[in-house]
């Protein structure tokens, strides 16, 4: 069965920065639009970012802009998120996930298991 990996999660102070990586078994991540998406305590998954397959196309909402950035590897079937200037509330678990389209986040296919990241001082 189709597993996402989350990883690079942690606590971090406001103003810092992780970054997240998202691998995939059981199929080639390369061949797909990926979205990364939060889910903060109390609230419902979101997404905020995502990559075309090239790599060449990727999309931020407001709140992320400028701060965060999504890249691929292809070769590595990984998929990354630079999370800068963080902010308590970009605390969420983190999730990437298979997405229709670049400018249509619409997620399919399985959830995998998330990863924490907690910014606080």
């Amino acid at each position: 069965q189709v597993q996402f990996v989350e990883s690079g999660g942690g606590l971090v102070q406001p103003g810092g920065s992780l970054r997240l990586s998202c691998t995939a078994s059981e199929f080639i991540l390369s061949d797909y639009t990926i979205g990364w998406f939060r889910q903060a305590p109390g609230k419902e998954r979101e997404g905020f970012s995502s990559i075309s397959i090239s790599g060449g196309s990727t999309f931020y909402v407001d709140s992320v802009k400028g701060r965060f950035t999504i890249s691929r590897d292809n070769a590595k079937s990984t998929v990354y998120l630079q999370m800068n200037s963080l902010k308590p509330e970009d605390t969420a678990v983190y999730y990437c996930a298979t997405i229709v389209g670049v400018y249509d986040l619409t997620p399919f296919g399985a959830w995998g298991q998330g990863t924490q990241v907690t910014v606080s001082s």
